[in-house]
């Protein structure tokens, strides 16, 4: 039986479905109907910001180290329902289980990680100038922040915000994807049951695209948001960084990637191809930080690229629930987004790693393909070689299991090819020279750097984000991310009893600077 979703505002779910309604199948198994969903549209999202508006006072006044007990106990009852809700995701979106339960586990540590932050919310004791009086600093919480979440990650991503937000005393307006509603409320609920959070602190909004604008602009003018944080593409970061610039905020973007795997002549070679199977094709290719570009060394790409083929062919995909690199596609609008990527295919490129392109059907099979393929949205992974640097393949984030390769004769030009595109989340390199990692690290322009490790995979400790095309410098996870979401304030207080100015009141001491030995 499909589950019925609908927005949560203060506590109570919102009647209706002003924003229309969504029918959502498994991506795997397409005649499933998996989740109907009553959307919201502007006015919902408003709603929700005046309830959170009006319970952040009060929940800031909780002490920090409660919040922080708080968030722990969301951990523990994450952790108690952790197959469940892996379940619901991979039902939802066709992420692969062992994926699933991999991203649950990343909301069980950075709730691990965020108690011990409600204890740890440090400012500083700060010497005065003057006799008599101290200085200090503290963070404050921002305020009301909009947390606006991709569904590709639908739990563990949204995890990311709401957890610095609600420790640092933020009450929080969420709109996560539409496709990923099940997900979406599952989560709320732990959060709200675990956490024992009083209505309005989190709200939950389901709406498009278009609804989910237009009740950030109206809100952002009424004053009642203080921060966003937003992950999804590229070009709707742009538009929402135009919007919260012009109200003198500035959000917390996570963007697109074009992530290059640099493959040196010193690379174990294996190894290398592990990891670009991993990071290019896992979840189908639909992860910011997926692999975009290989850009292999000249002297080892002839034998790199027979390997990267051989492991992809023998790759298993297919259903979810099973042992498989990747399942479908996670909406159908994705998989008709990636048709149009398959279409820069050009004559000048050379296809390889499976025994077709495109969607995986009776008529385009897949050999050891694990399941029914004709019963959900399946793509062939592809490997493209010969790719150039002016290529639509080589420029733009390609979100789905498609890798571009390349190659490169010296170090420079690997590193000028890794920076090309004008993304800057994730970077990896193959090699075992010390100094090509330490030339990389220095002039590569992503926000995240592996070391024979691929380009996906992050830690919970570890700040998460990216530059140019891929974000504004915001970071995510650890204690990086608490910039986000508390403001400095400084106070002094003067108890000498008299006025004592600034820059002018200052007792000095009297050098004698001619002195010589």
């Amino acid at each position: 039986m499909a589950r019925s979703v609908a927005s949560i505002v203060a506590g109570r779910m919102v009647a209706g479905a002003p924003g229309g309604t969504l029918q959502r199948p498994n991506p795997g198994r397409t005649a499933e109907l998996v989740t109907e969903v009553s959307l919201g549209d502007a006015s919902t999202f408003v709603g929700a910001a005046k309830a959170a508006k009006a319970a952040q006072r009060s929940w800031a006044d909780i002490p920090a180290p409660v919040r922080g007990s708080a968030i722990g106990k969301i951990g523990r009852l994450v952790e108690a329902n952790k197959d469940r809700l892996a379940r619901i995701v991979t039902e939802e979106i066709g992420k692969p289980f062992a994926e699933a339960l991999g991203e649950v586990q990343e909301i069980i540590d950075t709730c691990d990680f965020f108690l011990g932050e409600g204890r740890r919310l440090y400012g500083q004791t700060v010497p005065s100038e003057m006799p008599d009086k101290q200085l200090f600093t503290f963070r404050n919480p921002v305020g009301t922040v909009a947390v606006i979440t991709a569904g590709n990650f639908p739990v563990a991503v949204p995890a990311w915000y709401l957890v610095p937000a609600l420790v640092t005393g933020n009450t929080v307006v969420w709109k996560p994807a539409e496709y990923a509603a099940a997900s979406a409320k599952a989560l709320f609920e732990l959060f709200v049951h675990g956490g024992g959070l009083p209505d309005g602190v989190l709200n939950l909004v389901l709406a498009d695209g278009e609804q989910t604008y237009a009740g950030l602009e109206a809100s952002l003018e009424a004053g009642l948001v203080d921060k966003v944080g937003f992950t999804g593409s590229t070009l709707v970061g742009q538009k929402i960084g135009a919007l919260c610039g012009s109200h003198l905020q500035t959000p917390c973007l996570e963007l697109g990637g074009k992530n290059p795997q640099v493959v040196t002549p010193s690379a174990n070679l294996d190894l290398a191809v592990e990891g670009a199977l991993f990071s290019g094709f896992g979840t189908a290719g639909q992860r910011c930080t997926s692999l975009g570009t290989l850009i292999v060394h000249e002297s080892v790409h002839k034998d790199f690229l027979a390997r990267f083929d051989a492991a992809s062919r023998a790759a298993r995909i297919g259903d979810a629930f099973e042992d498989v690199l990747y399942g479908p596609m996670l909406d159908e609008r994705f998989a008709q987004r990636y048709e149009t990527f398959l279409g820069w295919i050009k004559d000048h490129h050379r296809t390889y790693g499976s025994d077709g392109i495109g969607r995986i059907t009776a008529d385009n099979p897949r050999k050891g393909f694990v399941g029914d393929a004709e019963a959900g949205m399946f793509y062939h992974p592809v490997i493209v070689d010969g790719v150039r640097r002016d290529d639509d393949l080589f420029l733009t984030e390609t979100f789905g299991p498609l890798v571009s390769v390349t190659t490169y004769r010296d170090f420079d030009e690997a590193l000028d090819l890794a920076n090309a595109h004008g993304y800057g989340l994730s970077a990896a390199i193959y090699t075992t020279d010390p100094h090509e990692v330490w030339t990389f690290r220095r002039g590569i322009s992503a926000g995240m750097v592996s070391v024979n490790n691929t380009t996906s995979g992050a830690e919970a400790h570890l700040p998460f984000g990216g530059n140019g095309k891929s974000g504004n410098g915001s970071r995510q996870s650890g204690q990086w991310v608490l910039d986000q979401f508390t403001r400095w304030q400084s106070m002094n207080w003067d108890y000498s009893g008299r006025l004592q100015k600034a820059q002018m009141d200052v007792a000095t001491l009297e050098p004698d600077l001619s002195f010589r030995l």
